[in-house]
């Protein structure tokens, strides 16, 4: 191929197209459990999250209630991948072997939300949110019916030392979780003959940029166990979840329909979740109650 201008700008546009449909094609799972922000700045602050005030009958004047400040934000990181093609491929027509790499590109950008955020999930049990305890706690601050300070947990109990699993109430527009996006995964490249780089290497450069990053959201949305993945425990967890209550006694009406695990826990998973049928033959009363999601980012 003559390398010039033209050319080259060809070959990106075609590798740019491959890498948009690898991109569109790719299949995530943590938009499941994640909802997505954009963001505007170089961190977002997430006063909002905490409790929203319950309806009341109206009887007289509004009562307002202010939406909780935590002080909580997330700052976005940046991403980069990067590759190099040099001049003598372009001129040997070898730019066509190029493609699988940026196909394989464009997936990797697509599923990197699902790295970060089951990622940043494994370590909920001890990285803080937004109400300063950690995600997966046994002491969140909150205050009973009566007004008086109480503790809630969103950790079966006894806590266990198995392989955690976890349940999720997806079924809201808030999610436990949040991918926050700056600037989204975007390809480019450096191929202009004047640039200095390539005029001293006689190398073009490709890649993917981005700034991004995951974080915590609503506490009350998720439940971690570390007890084994059986019947027993599914049940208890979820009627734990479900019994959860917020700010003066609020029923919260959580409703788990997400089970997350490791991929060591997926036969089980499928048992306790999707089976018609339980070990004895006898009808699986926890069939369909949720969908599994099984990520290794949690191995």
């Amino acid at each position: 191929m003559i390398i010039n201008s033209s050319n080259l700008d060809t070959a990106f546009r075609g590798w740019k197209t491959t890498f948009n449909d690898a991109f569109a094609a790719g299949e995530t799972q943590s938009q499941r459990i994640a909802m997505t922000v954009p963001s505007s700045t170089r961190e977002e602050a997430y006063g909002w999250l905490g409790q929203f005030p319950q309806l009341r009958e109206w009887i007289g004047d509004r009562v307002a209630k202010d939406i909780k400040a935590h002080g909580f934000s997330i700052t976005n990181r940046k991403f980069e991948t990067t590759v190099s093609i040099k001049r003598e491929d372009y001129a040997d027509d070898r730019y066509g072997v190029f493609k699988p790499m940026f196909s394989e590109m464009g997936h990797q950008a697509k599923v990197h939300p699902d790295e970060m955020v089951f990622s940043l999930l494994k370590d909920g049990d001890s990285t803080l949110c937004y109400d300063g305890q950690n995600f997966f706690d046994t002491d969140h601050p909150s205050v009973d019916a009566d007004g008086s300070a109480t503790t809630v947990s969103n950790i079966l109990l006894p806590a266990g030392t198995d392989t955690p699993w976890y349940l999720f109430d997806t079924s809201r527009p808030i999610k436990p979780m949040i991918w926050q996006e700056r600037e989204g995964h975007e390809f480019r490249m450096v191929s202009n003959h004047d640039d200095t780089g390539v005029f001293m290497t006689d190398i073009y450069h490709y890649g993917v940029r981005a700034r991004v990053n995951a974080g915590f959201g609503l506490w009350h949305m998720a439940f971690m166990c570390k007890g084994p993945l059986n019947a027993a425990n599914y049940k208890a967890a979820r009627a734990a979840m479900m019994e959860l209550r917020g700010d003066q006694g609020r029923v919260l009406g959580l409703k788990p329909n997400v089970l997350v695990v490791p991929p060591t826990l997926e036969e089980p998973a499928r048992q306790v979740a999707l089976a018609q049928f339980d070990a004895a033959g006898a009808s699986n009363v926890w069939a369909g109650t949720a969908d599994v999601i099984v990520t290794p980012h949690l191995a």
